[in-house]
């Protein structure tokens, strides 16, 4: 795990979310880097995220696409919720590759934050996300 440049008690805070956030524990994500408005996240693909094609679910790459944007807006130290978010599938991934989700702030609004995520297996783009989150508050420490 990687801070390249957010608070430590910012870095922690979300570090330890990701750790303890059972839905991410399910699909095996974790934080690799999180920096000013942007957090990249991985898993590795497995059986278990098989469609019935026998490729990664497009689920997976949802899934990821939305944490690593959310991650990002929080890494501003802003609370937020997806309100919208689209994912475009490039290509398919297969067992075993390692899915990385790499999200950036685009805009961060008074009301809304602007979001963008691209979601690759090893070098090959398989998705494309932008996805809109509401603010509902900031990050405090005590």
């Amino acid at each position: 795990m990687e801070n390249l440049g957010i608070d430590p008690r910012l870095f922690d805070y979300i570090n330890h979310s990701i750790n303890e956030t059972p839905f991410y524990s399910l699909l095996g994500i974790k934080v690799n880097k999180l920096g000013p408005g942007m957090a990249e996240l991985d898993t590795i693909a497995e059986s278990k995220h098989s469609n019935p094609l026998g490729a990664v679910h497009g689920g997976l790459y949802m899934c990821i696409a939305d944490a690593a944007m959310g991650n990002a807006v929080r890494s501003l130290g802003i609370k937020g919720v997806t309100a919208d978010c689209s994912t475009a599938f490039i290509a398919a991934a297969s067992n075993g590759d390692r899915i990385v989700a790499r999200g950036q702030v685009l805009k961060a609004g008074r009301n809304l934050v602007f979001v963008r995520a691209e979601v690759y297996a090893g070098e090959k783009l398989v998705a494309d996300s932008k996805g809109t989150f509401y603010r509902t508050g900031i990050i405090e420490f005590k």
